[in-house]
């Protein structure tokens, strides 16, 4: 059977949400690089894999998956007695992963869209040769300042936002902050102290320092 392949390109926030959960679970791998410039996720053959042309695609032997979260699921599942476990200690308890899935729920709807907007004005619209809007940014900031709010009033509570052990949940966040750690956002994960004590736990972790490199 064939290994597993992760068809993206190193430098995006979702390509790197799969690698990482693959390092955290010591998993071999291949990244089979994307040309984003140049639109290859948009042709085929990588149509065939995401038929909405977004990275990453997955593949584990004959099994072909698309959209990073169910990725990232699937390995933490299929691979859960390897490496770090990165679901609930007991995750046969369905009310303890109810809670890692209302963490992920809010990861992908209500953080994300707002910090990959703030990376995109802050690091990629340089790549490309563009402006940062500074009114964009404004307006973003004051979003993600009120989700980090909440954040900061969970984590006086645990350790981690599922609770006290490090899942999924946290793991979906690692990228895109160590893109808006670099950059002036950086501040409202710093003046929140529970906050910013997790985002240093989160993003001192060896995997997580694996997909800088």
């Amino acid at each position: 059977m064939a290994g597993i392949k992760v068809f993206g390109h190193a430098a995006s926030i979702s390509t790197r949400r799969v690698l990482l959960t693959l390092h955290e679970k010591n998993l071999d791998f291949e990244l089979v690089h994307v040309d984003l410039k140049d639109g290859e996720h948009k042709k085929e053959p990588f149509l065939s894999r995401h038929p909405f042309g977004k990275v990453p695609a997955f593949e584990d032997g004959d099994l072909k998956l698309f959209e990073s979260r169910a990725i990232t699921q699937y390995i933490a599942h299929r691979y859960e007695g390897q490496g770090t476990n990165l679901l609930q200690p007991d995750s046969k308890n369905l009310a303890h992963y109810a809670i890692m899935a209302i963490g992920m729920q809010v990861e992908a709807h209500q953080f994300d869209p707002v910090a990959s907007k703030l990376a995109w004005e802050h690091v990629f619209k340089l790549i490309y040769g563009l402006t940062t809007d500074q009114a964009v940014v404004a307006e973003e900031e004051a979003k993600l300042a009120k989700v980090l709010d909440v954040y900061e009033a969970r984590l006086k509570e645990f350790k981690y936002l599922a609770g006290n052990t490090f899942t999924l949940t946290d793991l979906h966040h690692v990228p895109a902050i160590q893109y808006l750690l670099e950059t002036p956002t950086k501040k409202l994960f710093t003046e929140r102290p529970r906050v910013n004590e997790w985002v240093a736990e989160i993003t001192k972790r060896p995997a997580s320092k694996k997909i800088l490199q």
